[in-house]
């Protein structure tokens, strides 16, 4: 084959075109490479521990992982790590070292919450932001430095968890242990807060410090075994936190009976990487987690981090994954997006104007121009990370549900979870929890606590040497039915004893937790009382007594200084007077049952009732024919009459309105002639005033300044300071040195009349007091738990048994207590009678001149068409008063009618059988009908007898 010389070989060709292109794409590649911006970022960590090695190595796997997915961005962080050393200062240093020397843009770090407390000021300064994973102090906050972003769960957010835990097993009291720096105290005003808004109360704080011996551990651990609170959260490191559980279980405090409660610090620190010498200390401890949802990608990168860290640190093989790893992992990619975000210009810092003399690091750092600028971005970035939706919200991540677990075994058993929206619950099914904010224990799975017992601890024990409070208790010569105060000589002990004590001492019975006490008298060396009332209230508040318990009447001025739990008895302030046999009737006595406006009404009912009577039964009752005046006197005398009961001649229309009438009428004679026998001396207080009687009231009692704001002269009032003296003075009278009425609270008054109960009468209360309470110190964390207390036993049967024991005993009247008022019924008693027999009468009344009119409708249509109106009803009138002589009444009476059988009678029937629309019978003439005074009585009508 002879070849053209101007042809080519296709081979060498394609050769030479995929050479230019592997050319090309080298040089892309070399061109893109150089085309990318480093940015400085610094990393300051432990780097001598076990946690910062895995929080490194993520942080590492996040930029290689980042990049590889966005190789076309612009920057690259470039890593600057430095050791903090373990050390507060050191941290600083590092944090110094690199925003003066290397200007990064940002720092990841510090771990500690104390050594991020030194670079968030840094960074303030220097405006760059500080992003830590693990620094969970909520001290370490947003608001007090804008640059600081919290890359982790605030330790805050945790603490609702922790108390509904507490309020989901009834356990009243915890006490927090907790390390004595800013980590361990930053949670502390948080936790308190939600311990006390489930009514669970901190009665003590056990502070330990970093440095403490073990010897010093054990001492505080003592001490705590001492007091009765059996529940303890345990804030601190790991380190720490070892040494305190190691001990607990030494000296058995990890048996049963006591609760153990870890925060998420130590949870995630214990449990991560479990060794079976810790975990085997903390059996049935129950720990906080925050919860992290379980995907593939998160499993897929576990598997791919256990690689890549036994590559490089061959000899920690024990390693595990932790949450703040996680959090290392997603803070590093925020801040990746966040600089790329932030534009690739301005990465310098501008130098601080300074005195040449000025040599300080910190008077010479700069400010980053690019800060700003990145922690806006920061504050944007959103992202779906290994640990969960991520976005921070006033420079921190939300906070996500927390797993609640229980170390079992070697490993944190998960018994449920708690989340702001849900509260407790076991799964995380929205279809399944429909049920919000539940504590119920129902909603975890069954707990095994120390002991190995699945029994719910009490949350307390009797303590060993716990200080008893001292109770204040009044001391008084009377009414020792309410609080009475022995001495016995012999052996110079004090008892005491009464209603109100025995009150408080069930109340303090249905407490769910011990409460030692001592009751002591407020009295002087010789035994009488060391002041008032409002003196020993006043104790109260100056720490002489931690609560006082009596016949304490719950009053206002008093409540400034001191707190009042619920009140245990009825309230009010009553008036007692006494009873007088008012024998002295007079003639118009019958007047007294009923008031004037009810006579009114009444009488004017007789005169309707009777004329309804009238118009019903004139026509066809012979009893009410004759003359005007006797069918008048007939109508009012029938409907007075039937009030009285005296029906013997009387026909046998009975009105019903009539009847209940008469049985309120005989009701009021009745309760007349019992009241108006026992009548009190006094109803009314202005009557006292007016007349300057002399009244009474209980020595020491507030009644005194109550009776002065009344307008009572203060030289008419008489003190008493028993029933006794109140009787005594009650029987001299007003101006023989005695008294017309004494002023005293429910509870007094009823101890006088269960033993003088013929003599007085309590007058309805007239002035509204808080009844008796229990007085305890201002904001005192036991008022809550007392007045609860007060309650359970209030609404039971055991205050009725108390009241029985010191009361019913003397009562020998059935209703001692009973109060009185009026004797006089009023129309507010009877208007809804008066209104149903008006409407009855009213409506028969209706019905009938209906069917009267439908029946004599002829008359009204006369065919004398020159009849005037008037003529027409005045012939309808005088058809009206005539007697009806179709009725069957008449019939059946007629005279004629000798062997007792009614002639046949062609007439209607009578009005009470027409209905509006009867017809007459159609083979009847209207004529035949015809009611006019002209018209002619058929033949077979029976013989008027009446007198017309």
């Amino acid at each position: 084959m002879i070849m053209k010389k101007n042809s080519l070989n296709p081979v060498p060709s394609f050769f030479l075109f995929l050479s230019l292109m592997i050319l090309f794409l080298e040089m892309g590649v070399a061109q893109s490479t150089t085309s990318t911006i480093p940015v400085n970022v610094g990393v300051v960590l432990d780097l001598a521990t076990l946690d910062a090695k895995i929080d490194l190595s993520c942080i590492n796997m996040a930029l290689s992982d980042f990049y590889a997915s966005y190789g076309d961005y612009k920057t690259r962080l470039v890593l600057n790590t430095r050791d903090s050393k373990k050390d507060v200062i050191g941290a600083a240093a590092a944090a110094l070292d690199l925003i003066k020397n290397v200007e990064v843009q940002a720092i990841l770090g510090p771990n500690t919450s104390m050594q991020a407390n030194f670079v968030i000021d840094l960074g303030e300064k220097a405006r760059v932001p500080i992003i830590s994973f693990s620094a969970t102090s909520p001290s370490l906050t947003s608001i007090r430095s804008s640059y600081f972003l919290r890359a982790t769960q605030n330790d805050s957010a945790q603490v609702n968890a922790i108390s509904a835990i507490v309020q989901a097993f009834g356990w009243r009291e915890a006490v927090p242990i907790y390390i004595d720096n800013e980590y361990g105290e930053g949670i502390i005003p948080y936790l308190t807060d939600a311990l006390q808004e489930v009514d669970a109360r901190v009665p003590y704080r056990s502070v330990i410090s970093p440095s403490a011996t073990d010897d010093q551990i054990v001492e505080e651990l003592y001490k705590l075994m001492t007091m009765q609170t059996r529940v303890f959260i345990v804030h601190m490191y790991r380190s720490l936190g070892t040494r305190l559980f190691t001990k607990a279980k030494e000296i058995g405090m990890m048996s049963e009976g006591y609760v153990w409660i870890m925060t998420d610090g130590l949870s995630v620190d214990f449990l991560s990487s479990p060794n079976h010498s810790v975990t085997d200390t903390i059996q049935g401890v129950l720990g906080i987690k925050p919860y992290v949802p379980r995907t593939k990608e998160l499993e897929y990168f576990r598997a791919r981090w256990k690689r890549q860290f036994l590559r490089d640190n061959p000899n920690k093989i024990d390693a595990e994954l932790n949450i703040y790893g996680l959090l290392a992992y997603d803070a590093t990619t925020a801040l990746a997006l966040a600089v790329e975000k932030a534009g690739t210009t301005n990465f310098g810092f501008q130098m601080a104007n300074v005195s040449s003399n000025s040599s300080t690091d910190l008077a010479t750092l700069g400010i980053s121009l690019n800060g700003p600028n990145i922690l806006r971005a920061l504050s944007t970035t959103s992202f779906k990370g290994l640990t969960g939706d991520y976005l921070f919200v006033d420079g921190q991540l939300q906070s996500p549900a927390f797993q609640i677990v229980n170390v079992n075994g070697n490993a944190g058993r998960r018994i449920g979870f708690w989340t702001p929206t849900e509260g407790l619950v076991k799964t995380l099914n929205p279809r399944i929890n429909k049920r919000k904010n539940s504590t119920s224990t129902s909603r975890v799975s069954t707990v095994i606590f120390p002991g190995d017992t699945n029994a719910v601890p009490k949350g307390w024990e009797i303590p060993t040497n716990e200080k008893k409070l001292k109770i204040g208790v009044p001391v008084k010569s009377g009414f020792s039915e309410l609080v009475g105060v022995k001495k016995d000589p012999g052996s110079n002990t004090t008892t005491v004893t009464g209603f109100c004590i025995d009150v408080f001492d069930a109340v303090v019975k249905a407490l769910p937790y011990a409460l030692p006490y001592e009751y002591i008298p407020f009295a002087n060396s010789d035994g009488e009382p060391a002041g008032t009332y409002n003196d020993l209230a006043y104790q109260v508040y100056l720490k002489n007594y931690d609560a006082v318990v009596g016949d304490i009447t719950i009053v206002y001025n008093r409540s400034l200084y001191i707190d009042y739990t619920l009140p245990f008895t009825e309230s009010g302030v009553s008036m007692i007077v006494p009873i007088a046999d008012n024998s002295n009737k007079n003639a118009w006595v019958f007047m007294k049952p009923l008031t004037r406006d009810l006579w009114v009404t009444s009488f004017l009912f007789f005169v309707f009732i009777g004329f309804v009577v009238w118009v019903l039964e004139h026509r066809i009752n012979d009893d009410f024919r004759g003359s005007a005046s006797d069918q008048a006197g007939t109508s009012f005398w029938f409907s007075f009459s039937t009030m009285v009961f005296a029906q013997r001649n009387l026909p046998s229309l009975v009105n019903s309105t009539s009847t209940v009438v008469l049985a309120s009428y005989t009701a009021s004679l009745a309760s007349l002639l019992t009241v108006e026998q026992l009548q009190p001396t006094v109803t009314d207080v202005r009557e006292l005033i007016k007349k300057g009687e002399y009244v009474g009231y209980q020595k020491g009692s507030f009644v005194l300044g109550l009776l002065l704001d009344l307008g009572f002269d203060k030289s008419k009032l008489m003190v008493y300071s028993s029933a006794e003296e109140c009787h005594h003075l009650f029987s001299k009278g007003s101006g023989n040195g005695g008294i017309a009425a004494a002023f005293d609270e429910l509870a007094f008054i009823k101890l006088i009349l269960s033993g003088y109960c013929s003599k007085y009468t309590m007058i309805d209360p007239k002035f509204k007091t808080g009844g008796f309470g229990f007085v305890f110190p201002k904001g005192s964390p036991l008022v809550p738990d007392i007045s609860r207390a007060i309650l359970n036993v209030t609404e039971g049967d055991e205050t009725k048994q108390i009241e029985g024991a010191w009361f019913g005993k003397k009562s020998t009247c059935p209703e001692s207590g009973s109060s009185i008022s009026s004797n006089s019924l009023s129309l507010k008693s009877f208007w809804g009678l008066f209104l149903i027999a008006g409407l009855a009468a009213l409506l028969a009344l209706i019905i009938f001149v209906v069917m009267f009119v439908y029946r004599e409708r002829n008359v009204l249509r006369s065919s004398d068409s020159t009849a005037s109106i008037w003529s027409r009803i005045e012939n309808f009138f005088r058809i009206f008063i005539q007697r009806d002589s179709t009725s069957s009444t008449f019939r059946q009476s007629d005279p004629n009618d000798r062997n007792g059988i009614s002639l046949p009678i062609m007439c209607a029937p009578s009005p009470s059988a027409y209905s509006v629309d009867t017809e007459y019978p159609a083979n009847r003439s209207s004529a035949s009908y015809d009611s006019s005074p002209n018209r002619e009585a058929p033949q077979e009508e029976v013989i008027d007898h009446e007198n017309n």
